[in-house]
């Protein structure tokens, strides 16, 4: 099931960037053009994680976020439009897990959104096993499976599948796949990733088509 992320934006054009580069990640968005109503989606939807403009109508990003604060640890992401802001808002200590600046790169604040939740979950239980579409993963038993056939995987083709599978349907740069790897790759740079992913997709059998490419960015796993 998609995580969803609310847009607390008053500029539709911005709204709308945010909402196309968020949903190709594959996270569902709900938008919100003031305080009030931001208060009233967040109510009601729950989302995973608030992206929230400082400048609103009806009530600012501030007093939304003291609210949230007093009810709910969701992760607030907040958008401000002037460095010195930063600065202030760490002050107030209105418990934001992060903030951009304007202008911001969409794809930059999408990997902030990324970096929070894996934040945010990182003291729940880690799974071990995955599905994706045929894909089966099992960490713990070192086992891999595309449908009923057995993958005779190594020890970091199973580590760049697992960290593709965690996020299944999200792209993961060829940086954060390197990162997956650990100690298990000193000294490389990111084309050992191309080449790891090579090597997977013709392990993979039918499952390779699976494991996408997006060009000038990295990799995806789609059921």
């Amino acid at each position: 099931m998609s995580q969803t992320i609310l847009i607390v934006e008053d500029e539709p054009r911005l709204a709308d960037i945010l909402e196309q580069y968020l949903r190709r990640e594959g996270y569902h968005t709900e938008r919100a053009g003031s305080g009030l109503r931001a208060l009233e989606l967040w109510r009601a939807a729950r989302p995973a994680l608030l992206l929230l403009d400082l400048m609103l109508p009806e009530m600012d990003g501030l007093e939304v976020a003291r609210r949230v604060r007093a009810e709910s640890e969701v992760p607030i992401i907040m958008l401000t439009a002037r460095d010195e802001e930063v600065d202030r808002l760490v002050g107030l200590g209105i418990g934001a897990d992060d903030y951009v600046v304007k202008p911001y790169s969409p794809r930059e604040v999408v990997a902030r959104v990324r970096a929070v939740l894996r934040r945010a979950q990182g003291s729940a239980p880690q799974p071990t096993r995955f599905q994706v579409g045929e894909l089966r993963l099992d960490l713990a038993a070192f086992e891999a499976h595309c449908g009923p056939e057995p993958l005779d995987l190594t020890v970091a083709e199973l580590r760049l599948l697992s960290a593709l599978a965690r996020e299944e349907g999200h792209v993961r740069t060829r940086t954060e796949l390197l990162s997956a790897l650990g100690g298990l790759e000193r000294g490389t740079d990111e084309r050992a990733v191309d080449a790891h992913v090579k090597n997977l997709r013709r392990k993979l059998g039918s499952c390779g088509a699976q494991l996408e490419t997006v060009r000038g960015v990295g990799y995806r796993l789609r059921a």
